[in-house]
Parts: structure tokens; C-alpha cells; sequence
């Protein structure tokens, strides 16, 4: 099994900046593509962004693209996701994913196997 962490969720203001983290453990020699969901109140999970093992493939929504930056630390289990020119309706729940069988990353919920708890992100107008 696989257990991921998120943290660096909190309160900014429209413009502003956050860094999440996701930390893996356990079975992390296994874990193959990383992703970023979220999900807002009444809405459904949609992707972020999703980075492939080695680090040098990176995918983003179309909403997210040129504002937002995935990478990741093989060497401490880690995956990032820095957040500038947050906009209020980039507040949601944030989600760590893991796969354990793609080499390319899935843009689906389904395609991954392993989910952190979340983290908010609240951005103020």
C-alpha cells in the first residue's frame, strides 16, 4: 500500500501564491505517474495537473495552464504543486494521486490508485 500526505493548503487572496506538497509512503517503489485533482462544493473531482515518474512529461488543464507548476523529488517520495495568480475559483479540495501502472500520467480519477485526504485552498476575492 501506498499512504500520501498533502499540505500547504490555506487562505490567500486572489493573485497570490501557494505551494502544496504531497509526501508518499510505504510501497513508493511502485508509485509511477503523480497527479493534482480538486474538487469544489457540488462539484465534481476534476484534474490538475499530472507529472510521469522521471519528471520531464508534465500535463495541466487548460484552466490551470501557464499559472500553475508540477514537479517532484523521487529521491524524498514527493510531489508539488506551486500555485501563482490564484484566482477565486481555484478554491477546492485539493487531492494527491498515485499510480501504479501508467507510464504516462491519466487525467481521470480513475485512472489512479492510491488519494491523500486533501487539502483546502480558499482564495479571497
Amino acid at each position: 500500500q501506498v499512504q500520501l500526505v498533502e499540505s500547504g493548503g490555506g487562505l490567500v487572496q486572489a493573485g497570490g501564491s501557494l505551494r502544496l506538497s504531497c509526501a508518499a509512503s510505504g510501497r513508493t517503489f511502485s508509485i509511477y505517474a503523480r497527479g493534482w485533482f480538486r474538487q469544489a462544493p457540488g462539484k465534481e473531482r476534476e484534474f490538475v495537473a499530472a507529472i510521469n515518474w522521471s519528471g520531464d512529461s508534465t500535463y495541466y488543464a487548460d484552466s490551470v495552464k501557464g499559472r500553475f507548476t508540477i514537479s517532484r523529488d523521487n529521491a524524498k517520495n514527493t510531489v508539488y504543486l506551486q500555485m501563482n495568480s490564484l484566482k477565486p475559483e481555484d478554491t477546492a479540495v485539493y487531492y494527491c494521486a498515485a499510480d501504479s501502472s501508467r507510464v504516462h500520467p491519466g487525467v481521470r480519477p480513475g485512472d489512479y490508485d492510491y488519494w491523500g485526504q486533501g487539502t483546502q485552498v480558499t482564495v479571497s476575492s
